[in-house]
Parts: structure tokens; C-alpha cells; sequence
């Protein structure tokens, strides 16, 4: 039987899942390869994987998906890794860079512009051009909060703005795959969630950051009735910036 290819990505907020996907049997059963969110959303896309955990704002990007597992990598408020990062209060931005990184968080961030704080903001690319604020996720932004002067969590905004919690990314593949893979695969990540803060050993340090905060508090990995909610209102808005 041919191996089902698996895309995961290659920051800690996924570390959980892919400790329990490499200590289940399921292993034998897949390929795995690791990119960033927006190659693994790609791939999935591209039919290059069967199954990822992609960007949420790539749903828009598949004919068809299936959501497979009851896991994300979600947060109930401030998610303390997906910031806009900002030289002057949001109030005054004007120019704003995204994330190459990112399709989700780019996403969110020119929501909350548009309908949260009310702005009409230029997107920068030319990386010759300083912006007034932009979009960072993922490792990169650990110990950087205090380092600029203002600083937005997205998921905070996102919750004051609509009082749902976030999906920043689901496991969804781009055909039906075996129940029973499915099944164990779901036991995978749920060993890796119960044992999230297994993790934390030997990972770099940052000043004024917690991992075990991190993964245990400010991340939430079960995908609950309220995140279905949220990723089919995101989805909504970031249909209507085009």
C-alpha cells in the first residue's frame, strides 16, 4: 500500500502533534515532511501531500477538503506567536508587510484592518520600503514583543472583535482517506496534545518567552463547535477583501 503523504510544518506550535505522529504506529503508514505554513498549505493544494495541517485561509484554495481530525493549531484569545508588529499605534498605520510565511494570519491581520479598526492600509512589497507595521508568526516573533514599540496579538484582536476563539490552522486533506488511518492518526495527535510540554527540551531560549505557557495556555489544540464557528466567519470576511 502506498504511503500516505503527510505536511506538517516546522514551527513549535506543531511540535506536539509531530512528537505523537512519530511515536505512534501510524508512522509506518505515512511520509511526512515538514515546510512552513504556506508550502505546507501548497502541497496539500497541489496534490504533492494527501493530508496537512494547512492554513485555514487555504480552504478557499481546495474544490474539495475534508477536515479529518478533531485538532488544530488554534488559541481561545491572545495566541502570543501571530503579531503585527507595529512603529506607531494601529490608529496611524498606513503601510502595512505581510508574512511570506503566512496565508491566514495575512488574512486576519487585513480583516481586523478593514472591519475591527476601521483603516484603509497600503500592502508594502518592496522590501527596499519601511512600513509602518507588519506581520510576523511563528518562532520568529519569540522575545521580539518587547523589543518594538507597539505590538497586536491577532488573536486577542480576533476574540475582542468577535468573541470566538481562532483556528490558525486544521488537518485537512484534499481526498477521503481510510477511516481506520483516520482514527489513528487522531490518537497520534491527541498523545501529542496530553503531552504537549514534552517538547520543551533543548529548545532555544528567548528572554521574557514561556514555552510552557506557550503550548499549555496560550495555544489550544482541540478544534471545538466555537473554532468551527470562527473559521466559517473568517472565511466569510476574507472572502469579501477581494
Amino acid at each position: 500500500m502506498n504511503k500516505i503523504r503527510v505536511s506538517a510544518v516546522s514551527y513549535t506550535n506543531t511540535y506536539p502533534f509531530l512528537n505523537g505522529i512519530r511515536k505512534s504506529k501510524v508512522m509506518e503508514q505515512i511520509d511526512l515532511s515538514v515546510d512552513y505554513p504556506s508550502a505546507c498549505a501548497q502541497k496539500v493544494i497541489d496534490d504533492q501531500a494527501d493530508i496537512g495541517i494547512i492554513p485555514t485561509a487555504a480552504l478557499l484554495s481546495l474544490p474539495e477538503y475534508y477536515i479529518n481530525t478533531d485538532f488544530c493549531i488554534g488559541t481561545e484569545g491572545a495566541v502570543d506567536s501571530v503579531f503585527i508588529f507595529a512603529n506607531k499605534p494601529i490608529e496611524e498605520v498606513k503601510t502595512l508587510r505581510l508574512d511570506k510565511q503566512s496565508r491566514t494570519s495575512n488574512g486576519l491581520a487585513r480583516v481586523l484592518i478593514k472591519n475591527y479598526w476601521k483603516k484603509d492600509v497600503e500592502l508594502v512589497t518592496d522590501e527596499s520600503i519601511e512600513p509602518d507595521a507588519y506581520v510576523l508568526i511563528g518562532d520568529r516573533t519569540f522575545g521580539k514583543k518587547n523589543a518594538v514599540p507597539y505590538v497586536y496579538d491577532l488573536g486577542k484582536e480576533w476574540f475582542n472583535f468577535t468573541g470566538l476563539p481562532f483556528a490558525f490552522a486544521l488537518w485537512v486533506s484534499n481526498k477521503k482517506l481510510p477511516d481506520s488511518f483516520v482514527e489513528q492518526f487522531n490518537d497520534a495527535l491527541a498523545y501529542g496534545v496530553e503531552h504537549a510540554t514534552d517538547v520543551i527540551a533543548g529548545l532555544p531560549e528567548f528572554e521574557g518567552f514561556d514555552y510552557t505557557k506557550y503550548l499549555t495556555e496560550h495555544l489550544n489544540f482541540h478544534l471545538t463547535a466555537k473554532k468551527r464557528e470562527a473559521v466559517q466567519l473568517y472565511l466569510r470576511y476574507l472572502k469579501e477583501l477581494d
